[in-house]
């Protein structure tokens, strides 16, 4: 196995403007791009530039977007950690797969984005099956952590924020909480989504309590019912 076998390069080109971040989500992370755009010259006056991000929350609230959004300002190619490849039952394994994406991605100066990061940084000592081994890999990630170089950016998201080592969380600089939208952002949302096609495919049930994934698959299914059901008309009424 090789390093390509353990990330996933994503090309997709998502805008920062097309994430729905409440506000102060929004401003922690343009702060974060503009230090690491203006990096060279925040150095020249002894200022650190965050380079190391927690994504934390509900699922379906934007972790994945806002990281690829991230990397589409700053420019930079986005790794992300395949986790059904990198995880190994083998001793040291797993630390050395870890190992070698991290130090491919700073090599090419990426971001690299660990998904569901508290699979790989649950705490010390609550895996009753293997606490040795768990123990190494987290010690193995701190480290990594503590030596991920400047130049690159390293962001993690998870669900369960609760289960994962004390010692890496106090790693990241920045961490930032995406909790379900409410009932007036989602009604944004859906304006946003529903804007792109016509008005007579606009008439969708508006769901709520439920994340922006949620919503926006759950309005598509309609739409496309709608537009279906009009096809199906259209036809049987074509003349044969």
């Amino acid at each position: 196995m090789t390093v390509y076998d353990l990330i996933i390069k994503d090309k997709e080109q998502t805008k920062l403007d097309d994430v729905f971040l409440q506000e102060d989500n929004r401003n922690a992370i343009i702060q974060l791009i503009k230090e690491n755009n203006y990096a060279e010259e925040l150095q020249q006056y002894g200022l650190p530039v965050n380079n190391k991000l927690l994504l934390h929350g509900s699922s379906g609230c934007g972790k994945t977007t806002t990281a690829k959004a991230i990397a589409n300002a700053l420019g930079k190619n986005l790794f992300i950690l395949n986790l059904s490849n990198v995880v190994c039952s083998r001793i040291g394994e797993t630390s050395q797969n870890i190992k070698a994406v991290f130090d491919k991605a700073g090599r090419e100066k990426a971001v690299l984005f660990l998904d569901e990061f508290d699979q790989i940084g649950k705490a010390r000592g609550d895996d009753d099956k293997d606490v040795g081994e768990m123990r190494r890999l987290v010690n193995s990630l701190i480290q990594l952590i503590d030596y991920y170089p400047q130049q690159s950016l390293l962001i993690c998201a998870t669900n369960h924020a609760e289960i994962i080592d004390k010692a890496l969380i106090r790693r990241f600089q920045l961490r930032i909480s995406f909790e379900m939208p409410s009932a007036a952002e989602l009604n944004v949302y859906y304006d946003k989504i529903l804007a792109a096609f016509p008005e007579r495919l606009q008439k969708i049930k508006r769901r709520y309590d439920i994340s922006f994934a949620e919503a926006k698959d759950d309005a598509f299914t309609q739409i496309k019912a709608a537009l279906i059901a009009d096809l199906e008309l259209k036809n049987q009424s074509a003349p044969v």
